[in-house]
């Protein structure tokens, strides 16, 4: 009876150690699918080490993810840990990993999961981003308009799923752009061209001698329209999802083109009122009567006295029943909007939106939609919700029956009429012109023994105030992404008033855009702001490294011991001092600091070529 024992106690031993082996082998493959991956630590040799993409253990301190102390303490950082190459595209706050691992409750059909989701700081990344193997420097303005480094962006889905339309075509090691798009298979500058004689402009210039300057293009593809749009001294806000046709904002990036990634959701676009003089759909997928036709009202919002909408759709052809049913439906909606058809030539229709209030106050009682409430701010976008009401005009725009703005380039210079929104005059725009034209002057100075005339193409002011940083560029062959941050004074729609672009931003959380995007930043005050907010510097810091193109720059105007304390940071971000001088200005303790990133090396090989 012992033995029998002894064999059923050594056969439940053995089946105990099966079962648990098989529950760890499930467990590491359940680990190794679902969100974990290896981190390279930023050493000589980058070796790597496994450990939790969103941070690990719950109990786990920084220190186990670096080497040295924290950079307050008075010690330089060693290193920050190097995310696993299967995040080199990561962008935080639009990530599905996160939705799917913090099961949030979306709604699709409202896209919900295309709008920003951050992930809470125990759960962010505490990782920089590295280059794609094989990683090149970018192909220069205006060249790289036309073609990019296929290795860069190595997704070719693109070029197979559009190759009917002229999206874009893969040529060995590069990826080019013919030009082409949904609706305009034989190239936009035709296309713009054919929309301004719609619109019967002089010499078919769809800029309209400077009145049309800024323009709205949703669901913009690779972004061509708004890349041709260039020349014509026309700048393009393009903006499409990271939808199921992923990275071609990120193509629009690597071209040179401005973009950004976002969606018509339920936020409201992250711009303010009046900010566009035409907005621009080629079959850009939307529903525009869904919801009592919120999405196009907020179309209307952006939209400026007299603004125009061409909507490129079979819609507007009407050529089978159910195109005819969704134009009849639409039609009615504009018109109750007070929208006039300008010009309608086959499968494009030109809407034109009113120049003062009087149509709205005509409408019969009751009239769908309504006409928002008069306590509301058109210009707050941060995380509001979109209403299904008409934005009218305020007593000043409806006198001056339009947007009473200078042509461009006059505009750029010109004081706009909303700089009385926030007490200022033109006094003092005057000379915040003239403040920011020497910055800018001297910034040069300092970065002239490292760049080129054509090295630098996308800039981002990451605290833009009037856009006078952006101004005093307009002789050099660069863009720049004004960001207003959400929690000071809304002066965006000066910037837009002077024809320049940008974006609402809260710097605690990752920005919208796919890493490698910027090659300068210009960072004035904003870790100082961020710092008083409690928010996490060295957050920031990573965040910057991962929008920043390697090679790229940073131009830091703070006080001095934040210029201090950022160089101690130096070494664990592989950034590089270039320069730094004081600001001889009135405030003594502020500082400019210049600072480039490093070609640094992966696992991979990196190849650099210019």
């Amino acid at each position: 009876m012992r033995g029998r024992s002894d064999e059923n106690q050594k056969r439940r031993s053995v089946t105990l150690v099966v079962v648990l082996v098989i529950f760890c082998s499930g467990l590491y493959l359940y680990s190794q699918n679902h969100g974990s991956s290896a981190i390279e630590y930023g050493s000589k040799s980058l070796r790597k080490f496994g450990s939790s993409y969103w941070g690990g253990d719950d109990d786990a301190d920084d220190s186990s993810t670096r080497t040295g102390n924290y950079a307050d303490d008075g010690v330089i950082l060693k290193s920050f840990p190097v995310c696993d190459d299967r995040h080199i595209e990561l962008i935080p706050c639009l990530d599905r990993h996160l939705i799917y691992q913090t099961r949030l409750k979306l709604d699709l059909s409202l896209m919900e999961h295309y709008e920003r989701h951050c992930p809470q700081p125990e759960r962010r990344y505490n990782c920089l981003i590295p280059p794609p193997p094989g990683y090149k420097v970018p192909i220069k303005w205006p060249k790289s308009r036309d073609e990019v480094w296929k290795v860069n962006i190595p997704h070719t889905h693109l070029a197979t799923e559009k190759s009917d339309q002229n999206w874009m075509v893969v040529k060995g090691e590069k990826i080019s752009f013919p030009g082409g798009g949904t609706h305009f298979h034989y190239g936009a500058d035709k296309y713009i061209a054919s929309i301004a004689r719609m619109l019967k402009f002089p010499n078919n210039r769809l800029n309209n001698r400077g009145n049309i300057r800024t323009v709205f293009d949703v669901g913009c593809g690779v972004a061509s329209f708004g890349g041709y749009l260039l020349s014509s001294d026309i700048i393009a806000m393009s903006l499409a999802p990271n939808d199921v046709h992923q990275n071609q904002i990120q193509f629009a990036l690597e071209r040179g083109i401005p973009a950004s990634l976002g969606v018509l959701g339920t936020k409201r676009l992250p711009y303010p009122s009046r900010s566009f003089e035409l907005a621009h759909c080629s079959r850009c997928r939307i529903d525009w009567l869904q919801r009592n036709g919120i999405l196009l009202l907020e179309l209307d919002r952006v939209l400026r006295p007299g603004g125009y909408f061409a909507y490129s759709s079979p819609e507007a052809y009407a050529q089978d029943e159910d195109d005819l049913r969704i134009w009849r439906k639409m039609s009615a909606l504009v018109e109750r909007m007070c929208w006039k058809i300008a010009s309608k030539q086959n499968q494009t229709v030109i809407w034109v939106k009113p120049l003062t209030n009087d149509c709205y106050m005509e409408r019969a009682p009751g009239t769908e939609p309504p006409l928002c409430k008069s306590d509301e701010d058109p210009d707050a976008v941060w995380g509001v919700p979109m209403e299904a009401c008409i934005t009218p005009y305020s007593d000043q725009q409806h006198r001056a029956r339009g947007s009473g703005l200078a042509p461009w380039p006059a505009r750029l210079t010109t004081p706009p009429p909303r700089l009385s929104d926030f007490g200022y005059n033109n006094e003092m725009f005057e000379k915040d012109m003239e403040l920011w034209q020497q910055r800018a002057e001297d910034y040069w100075n300092l970065l002239s023994p490292k760049i080129k005339p054509d090295t630098l193409r996308n800039l981002m002011d990451m605290k833009a105030h009037m856009g006078s940083f952006a101004g005093a560029l307009k002789n050099k062959d660069v863009w720049v992404m004004n960001v207003v941050p959400e929690n000071g004074p809304n002066t965006l729609k000066i910037i837009y008033d002077r024809g320049l672009i940008g974006t609402t931003h809260d710097w605690c959380e990752a920005f919208s855009t796919y890493p490698r995007t910027y090659d300068l930043l210009h960072a004035w005050t904003i870790i100082s702001d961020i710092e008083a907010k409690g928010c996490s510097v060295e957050d920031l810091l990573i965040e910057m490294d991962r929008i920043l193109r390697p090679k790229g720059f940073i131009i830091v105007r703070d006080k001095r011991p934040i210029v201090e304390l950022m160089k101690k940071y130096l070494k664990a971000l592989h950034w590089e001092a270039v320069a730094t001088a004081d600001s001889n200005e009135q405030d003594e303790d502020e500082m400019v600091f210049i600072i480039q990133k490093k070609v640094w090396l992966t696992s991979e090989s990196f190849r650099s070529s210019e």
